[in-house]
């Protein structure tokens, strides 16, 4: 039986995270509100049959399991994709790693809606302009350094952030990249010169076959000014 995955459909967003996991794993899943709509997210969560009711998406469906929560539905996803380590400590380390990431993108979310998710970017420009500015200037740096600081300090010295094999942390940590490059162009570049192990990290994600193939088909939403990783000139370092 395929995965379901509900997100919304126009967006990359914290459903991109999923999806790239799957994806990677070559897994049969289904894009539920892509080809549905976005009412069906809705009707998700108001279905009363639902014992535990996600809050929001995104949530995955496998068979009558229900989990929400991008950490979460990665933790569970991680042994079944074979995208984590075996051991507990290997797979707790993982989980952290992609705790942390979800940090960083609530913050990279709150630069252009500091106040009120409710309220449109521009009602609330002053305050995103202010924003923007500790982010860029020392937020991201802090974030990618911790990357790169793993990145050293893996015993196995294999490149990726957990042990000597690919798991959805590295995955995630390429979809930040990718992300506040789009969104924060001349900062993330900035930080990320000075991340040089995080920089190849991202590359070696990108080049991986199934992830190749996955960014250059139709599957892959592009970056837009709906999502979490936005494009405002204004808010990004001055040329």
């Amino acid at each position: 039986m395929a995965y379901e995955l509900y997100y919304w459909p126009g967006i990359q967003g914290r459903g991109e995270f999923v999806r790239l996991a799957l994806e990677q794993a070559g897994a049969d899943y289904v894009d539920v509100a892509r080809r549905q709509g976005a009412g069906v997210l809705m009707d998700g969560l108001k279905d009363a049959g639902v014992a535990h009711p996600p809050f929001a998406p995104p949530y995955l469906k496998d068979g009558a399991l229900i989990v929400g929560q991008t950490a979460a539905i990665l933790l569970y996803l991680g042994p079944k994709l074979d995208l984590v380590p075996d051991d507990e400590a290997g797979r707790l380390w993982t989980h952290q790693i992609q705790l942390t990431l979800a940090d960083l993108v609530d913050e990279a979310h709150d630069t252009h809606h500091p106040i009120d998710g409710n309220l449109y970017y521009e009602e609330q420009k002053p305050e995103a302009l202010r924003r923007a500015e500790g982010f860029r200037g020392a937020r991201i740096a802090k974030y990618f350094g911790w990357l790169e600081t793993i990145l050293q300090r893996n015993p196995s010295v294999s490149g990726w952030l957990v042990a000597d094999r690919l798991t959805y942390a590295d995955l995630s940590a390429f979809q930040v990249v990718e992300g506040l490059g789009y969104a924060f162009p001349r900062a993330a570049a900035k930080a990320l010169r000075a991340a040089p192990k995080l920089a190849a990290l991202a590359e070696r994600v990108r080049d991986l076959p199934n992830i190749k193939a996955y960014l250059a088909s139709e599957r892959r939403i592009a970056f837009n000014e709906d999502g979490i990783f936005r494009c405002y000139p204004e808010l990004d370092e001055k040329p």
